[in-house]
């Protein structure tokens, strides 16, 4: 979806092209995976950050474009709402120091894009939801200015042929309505993207999967919505309805969401871009000139411009991606599951686990996708999501179990060792590793923190709203400082 996206209504032979045109570039896209040589010598990774923007009381600050003009920087850009940015860090290899790199070129720019914002009356924050935001904050005229989003409005909202409802039942209960996808500006994530081999694509994407729900639990960062405290990451349920193009019905029915935690482990990439072809219409049937068959027998590599722009409309928490760089055809999975913040050191701990256990589990004899089912793994996922750290998980040869101990006590030791397979620093991975490992012994991530210091406000007479902007505007210091959210006074 980071391509730009003009048209304004398709019609029937816009759609009937576009699916004949997407089946055949998956027809070429599994004789690549049989014949084509794919970038994978020194496998690299990569980081997308959604930021948002918050004015000088710790309301939402619709200044995305002003903000952008100042500071002048392609790796920055737009994302759905007007209050939301993100930045795209360039991909490196994470040997030797590679994550301490990542981590100062972030926080640099970071610091830089904060500088500029304050000339909007601006600051950044680093967070999963913004707990300030209210329902008149998410509403389309506080959409981006940039077509594609008002494009991919319409069509969810056309196909679902309703309004978005939004019910989330955590430790108190959210109800509302809207008439527009704005709900989903309020998600705001970290991306990892791990590049693979295509022989190697399933064992990282199952991995991805089977964590997925441990990652979860321990990054946990979004645990108010709309003055309401509802699941440690709210990110994940809100996302998940405000995208919903299924009514009522077609729910009862099991037609598949667009926001999909998967049904199966599966063997091969193509699996993926399989599911997404035979199970999902197209929400943006724009055809391109290229014609990949012509492409491929010139010796050429193909862009397959259809099959990855449905890709980009399918939100998988690990997604597959196809890419060129250079020339050269790679994939990579993108794992999609955390939310951004607190700090750029926790989401660089966060990385180096995600990274390390990847790595790890995939080198093992018994893989652990042979261990458990997909249903327990999707199972796990959903509770981490309501209940962060103190979450009780499923886990092979262990049961149930509480998700910090199982971090401490046999997931560390294969992220250290996973890392060490990456080459990484020794200092580097335990200084990473040991953020992961603080949180857990502390029970503290951002939504234990945000939570436990809005009690404390309340305690001492504050209102739920002045609580919440209190501890924002504490929170927000943190860019600046980057200590692990575990260290903060509460």
């Amino acid at each position: 979806m980071g391509q730009d996206v003009t048209r304004g209504a398709f019609s029937r032979e816009d759609r009937a092209r576009y699916r004949r045109k997407v089946r055949r570039c998956l027809d070429v896209f599994a004789l690549m995976l049989n014949d084509f040589s794919f970038d994978s010598d020194r496998p690299m990774t990569g980081l997308e950050i959604e930021v948002n923007l918050i004015d000088p009381d710790a309301q939402p600050a619709m200044r995305n474009a002003e903000v952008l003009a100042d500071l002048a920087d392609p790796s920055f850009q737009t994302e759905l709402g007007q209050f939301n940015l993100e930045i795209n860090v360039a991909p490196r290899v994470i040997e030797g120091d590679g994550l301490e790199v990542y981590e100062r070129e972030v926080l640099a720019s970071l610091l830089h894009a904060d500088e500029r914002a304050r000339k909007s009356d601006a600051r950044l924050v680093l967070i999963g939801i913004l707990p300030t935001l209210r329902p008149e904050h998410l509403v389309l005229a506080n959409m981006s200015n940039d077509p594609r989003y008002m494009l991919l409005n319409d069509q969810i909202i056309n196909a679902r042929g309703e309004d978005i409802a939004l019910d989330i039942r955590g430790h108190e209960r959210l109800e509302a309505q809207s008439d527009s996808i704005a709900g989903e500006s309020a998600c705001t994530s970290v991306q990892f993207h791990l590049q693979v081999a295509p022989e190697a694509f399933a064992q990282a994407w199952n991995a991805s999967q089977a964590i997925a729900g441990i990652q979860v639990a321990v990054g946990a960062n979004s645990p108010f919505l709309f003055g309401r405290r509802l699941w440690a990451e709210t990110r994940i349920a809100l996302f998940e309805q405000a995208t919903d193009t299924r009514p009522e019905e077609l729910k009862a029915q099991g037609v598949r969401p667009r926001v999909w935690f998967g049904e199966r482990w599966i063997t091969s990439i193509f699996d993926l871009f399989e599911e997404n072809v035979r199970y999902f219409p197209p929400l943006l049937p724009i055809t391109e000139d290229e014609d990949p068959v012509a492409v491929i027998e010139a010796g050429g590599v193909p862009h397959l411009g259809e099959l990855r722009l449905h890709n980009g409309t399918i939100y998988r928490w690990n997604r597959p991606v196809y890419d060129i760089m250079n020339g050269r055809p790679h994939l990579r999975v993108e794992n999609r599951c955390l939310p951004a913040g607190p700090t750029v050191v926790d989401q660089l701990a966060n990385a180096a686990f995600y990274f390390g256990l990847v790595r790890e589990l995939c080198e093992q004899d018994r893989p652990i996708w042979t261990q458990m089912s997909f249903s327990a793994a999707e199972e796990n996922f959903h509770v981490a999501a309501r209940e962060g750290l103190d979450a009780r998980v499923w886990w092979p040869d262990l049961g149930e179990v509480p998700v910090g101990d199982l971090v401490l006590r046999e997931l560390l030791p294969l992220a250290e060792a996973g890392l060490d397979r990456f080459g990484v620093a020794p200092a580097t991975r335990d200084r990473l590793l040991g953020v992961i490992e603080g949180r857990c012994r502390t029970g503290v991530n951002g939504a234990a923190w945000q939570t436990r210091v809005v009690a404390d406000l309340e305690e001492r007479g504050l209102s739920r709203s002045d609580a919440l902007r209190t501890m924002l505007q504490r929170y927000a210091e943190g860019l600046h400082e980057n200590v692990p959210v575990h260290t903060w006074p509460i």
